[in-house]
């Protein structure tokens, strides 16, 4: 049997024991490099206390020790074992070994399973049988830490690739210019000790060359910072057993058999460690919640993270909370955040410059582009507002933000929808002001508003097709997808709401302010927040707007304004304001002899009024509007009449004649085959039986609602029905059934994202589980419905909140439902 050489004891004798080339190192007190090299047996003599070194710690008997000792001391030339189909043992040992990776990060934060990821995919068993090259491919915005991961994971591979390590750097994306790729092969080649007198000209020939030089060898190449796939395609190792990471700000989603890796911000736990790693653990424990907000505002990124956390260390006399004080003012935040080609400004403005200097001209177009995508507040951009910001066509605009998308200069949330990281918006908002006029800033806006008004009156007219209000609108858009029916119509609001209404405060406070597209935009946006519910945005929007509109001689805009913002205030108990509104309304169609305005006022005060308890003078507007609705000859409007004027018999406690009324009403609605007019006839019939007492009632309406709105596909019916029968059971004392009805009406509303009705549906759902003595239950609902009403419905939010005090008191609950319950 063939006398062992060192480098295979030391393999057998490592295993044996269970430790790893860096384990073994660690604990003998060597590199990882001194054991990989001897294990290659590309090192002839170990030092005689490097021998004792490794003898102790892998626990060999005397024997072992004495054979391992004797293998030390030969002349003999160890032969190579690890890689498959290895080269004659002279040619490898003519083989240089590289060790290139730059050091490892002592302080590397987070990634762990991305670490994971890379080791899964490329760690080689002790007898690896892939007939592939193993390639790991992570993209992701500048300084958002893809080198540092590079390298960490490299470093724990030594075991798989112990024939060593080439790192490139290929400045793809500065500083300077991105090395070619017949340089970088050469720098290759001559890591590997090839004559570059033998080195082809042509990329091919060196490539091959390359790959002929790796073949046969276990080699880990870490090519870095590449511009993108046709950059690194020739400097990829050929042969099974090599394997490469490779790290770009491009996608590298074409790059053939590799693994694809997109790394994010970090996490917010994360970046508080990385930052407590480099300005101590104890000014981040003195100043926790400073900490929180600085990493907030560094976006998370790493290299913002770190160069935050230089300064601070720099400056150990500064607070926490005075540097992000500093950083809070969004046009000197790059500033703060490193000055140099190593600051986040020059990394990020190197991905644009890559751009701007493409000799594509749609790499051209997005880099002209990033400054008014930077303007629109609000959390994310879709496409189809992207377009109309920069006036391009849609597909245009989606070819813009995709290639945006490819250099990670933005982030594709979710189909057709996109956003920058805080702090690239934040460099394009430097651009933005440097390139682009106020005018032409303010144009941008103007054109999403113009946008927004345009699908608001779409919405609208799926919704109340017949609504005066449609009349008046002066801003069409062109169909699209989203808003082709009704409850796609309401999703697509439901979604987009938020940055509407962001874009609309920001639109204020520009030259837009005092336009007629605000007035235009609230009168529109009826037909989402009224079946939404959506009352606080609606008060948002109609701020000021009545003004506006008669300043511009829009009289009939004015009115149906003033009207619509009694709407709120109803919502939120305020009836002497909104009786107030809407006298004013009706006075103004007074003025302008508008027939249909008068009705529709009428109508509304009728109901108003009723609440107020002028059961009277709400009786004398409910006649009125009668008599104007069927003069105008307009059943829809005659049929709300109706249920108003019934709702008044109901509670005068007439309910003979309001049964009739009722019944007139429905009937009308029937004649119209709207389904939706059909459910809310049901729905207002029956909570108007609930105010009374006539429970039993209540429920039977609201059934036949349900029934209605379930064969119609109508989420809000099923939702309002499924909380009146909550109601009418509760005051029954049929706790259980009214429990079923309000957990399947909240799980609709979260499915739809109705807030306001899922914050009034948990309110209820405490109420009753107070009622049945479960106090931590509603304990629980009460809470949860306070916080999702807080921003919605401030007189709901107070209910809860008057609820929870109730409870805590340990005061017995006797149930009890609002006016103002749905």
């Amino acid at each position: 049997m063939a006398t062992e050489s060192l480098s295979e004891l030391l393999r057998r004798y490592r295993t044996r024991a269970g430790l790893t080339q860096a384990a073994l190192a660690d604990k003998a007190g060597l590199s990882e490099q001194a054991i990989s090299v001897l294990e290659r047996g590309t090192r002839r003599r170990p030092r005689n206390e490097t021998v004792r070194a490794l003898t102790a710690v892998l626990g060999l008997n005397a024997e072992e020790a004495a054979t391992f000792t004797a293998a030390a001391r030969s002349k003999r030339r160890t032969a190579r074992t690890t890689a498959p189909e290895p080269r004659p043992a002279a040619e490898a040992d003519s083989l240089p070994i590289p060790w290139q990776l730059p050091p490892a990060i002592a302080d590397f934060t987070g990634r762990a399973a991305q670490i994971e990821a890379i080791l899964s995919a490329l760690r080689v068993p002790a007898n690896p049988r892939s007939d592939t090259v193993g390639l790991v491919a992570v993209s992701g915005m500048g300084g958002i830490g893809k080198t540092a991961l590079a390298i960490q994971a490299a470093h724990k591979l030594v075991d798989s690739y112990p024939d060593g390590h080439l790192y490139l750097n290929l400045r793809g994306y500065g500083p300077g210019l991105p090395m070619t790729t017949a340089d970088a092969l050469g720098q290759l080649l001559r890591s590997l000790r090839v004559d570059l007198r033998l080195v082809p000209e042509g990329v091919e020939e060196a490539a091959a060359l390359l790959r002929s030089q790796l073949a046969g060898r276990r080699v880990l190449v870490v090519l870095d910072n590449a511009t993108d796939v046709p950059h690194v395609l020739p400097l990829l190792p050929g042969s099974p057993g090599s394997a490469a990471i490779i790290t770009s700000r491009e996608s590298m989603a074409t790059l053939p058999g590799a693994r694809q890796m997109r790394l994010d911000a970090l996490s917010g736990s994360e970046a508080v460690e990385m930052l407590s790693g480099v300005v101590g653990a104890e000014r981040i424990g003195a100043e926790p919640d400073a900490a929180d907000s600085l990493t907030l505002l560094t976006g998370r990124l790493p290299l913002a993270v770190r160069l935050t956390g230089a300064r601070l260390a720099a400056r150990p006399t500064w607070p926490i909370r005075y540097l992000v004080d500093l950083l809070q003012d969004e046009g000197r935040r790059l500033d703060g955040l490193g000055s140099d080609e190593t600051g986040v400004r020059a990394s990020i403005a190197s991905s644009v410059h890559f751009l701007e200097t493409s000799n594509r001209g749609l790499d051209r177009e997005a880099a002209r582009a990033v400054p008014m995508l930077s303007v629109p507040d609000g959390s994310n951009l879709l496409t189809v507002v992207a377009a109309h910001l920069l006036d391009v066509p849609v597909q245009r605009a989606d070819a813009i933000l995709e290639r945006l998308v490819d250099l990670n200069l933005m982030d594709c949330v979710a189909p057709e929808r996109y956003r920058f990281h805080d702090l690239i918006r934040t460099y394009g908002r430097e651009l933005a002001d440097q390139s682009l006029t106020a005018a032409e800033r303010d144009a941008g806006l103007e054109r999403i508003l113009r946008f927004y008004i345009g699908c608001a009156w779409r919405c609208h007219a799926l919704i109340h097709d017949t609504s005066p209000r449609l009349a008046l609108a002066t801003i069409q858009i062109e169909p699209f997808p989203a808003l082709g029916d009704v409850d796609s119509a309401l999703h697509w609001f439901d979604d987009e709401q938020r940055n509407l209404m962001d874009r609309f405060a920001q639109a204020a406070g520009t030259t837009l302010a005092g336009s007629m597209l605000f007035p235009e935009l609230a009168l529109a946006l009826f037909g989402y927040h009224e079946p939404r519910g959506r009352w606080a945005e609606m008060r948002e929007v109609g701020r000021g707007v009545v003004e506006l509109a008669v300043r511009f001689g829009q009289p009939s805009m004015a009115a149906w304004l003033e009207h619509d913002s009694a709407i709120p205030e109803v919502e939120n108990g305020d009836l002497e304001s909104a009786v107030t509104h809407l006298f004013k309304a009706l006075e103004m169609f007074r003025v302008q002899s508008d027939t249909i305005g008068l009705a529709r006022c009428c109508s509304s005060l009728t109901y108003v009024l009723g609440h107020h308890g002028r059961i009277e003078e709400a009786l004398e507007f409910g006649n009125e509007a009668l008599r104007l609705s069927q003069e105008l000859g307009d059943p829809t409007l005659e049929g709300v009449s109706y249920a108003a004027v019934g709702g008044l018999y109901n509670r005068a406690g007439d309910h003979t004649r309001a049964d009739e009324a009722f019944q007139r009403g429905i009937a009308l609605a029937e004649t119209s085959d709207d389904t939706r007019l059909i459910y809310k006839k049901h729905i207002n019939v029956a909570f108007s039986h609930l105010l009374v007492g006539r429970y039993r009632d209540a429920v039977e309406y609201a059934q036949r609602s349900l029934a209605i709105a379930e064969q119609a596909g109508n989420g809000l019916g099923v939702i309002e029905s499924h909380q009146i029968l909550t109601l009418g059971w509760a005051a029954q004392g049929d706790y259980e059934t009214a429990l079923r009805h309000a957990e399947g009406a909240l799980a609709f509303a979260r499915r739809v994202k109705n807030t306001i009705r899922e914050g009034r549906l948990l309110l209820e759902m405490a109420r009753i589980n107070a009622a049945m003595g479960d106090r931590s239950t509603a304990t629980a609902n009460a809470t949860a419905a306070a916080a999702v009403l807080a921003a919605v419905s401030p007189l709901h939010a107070t209910y809860a909140n008057e609820l929870l005090a109730l409870l805590q008191r340990g005061d017995l609950y006797t149930y009890s439902f609002t006016t103002h319950s749905i």
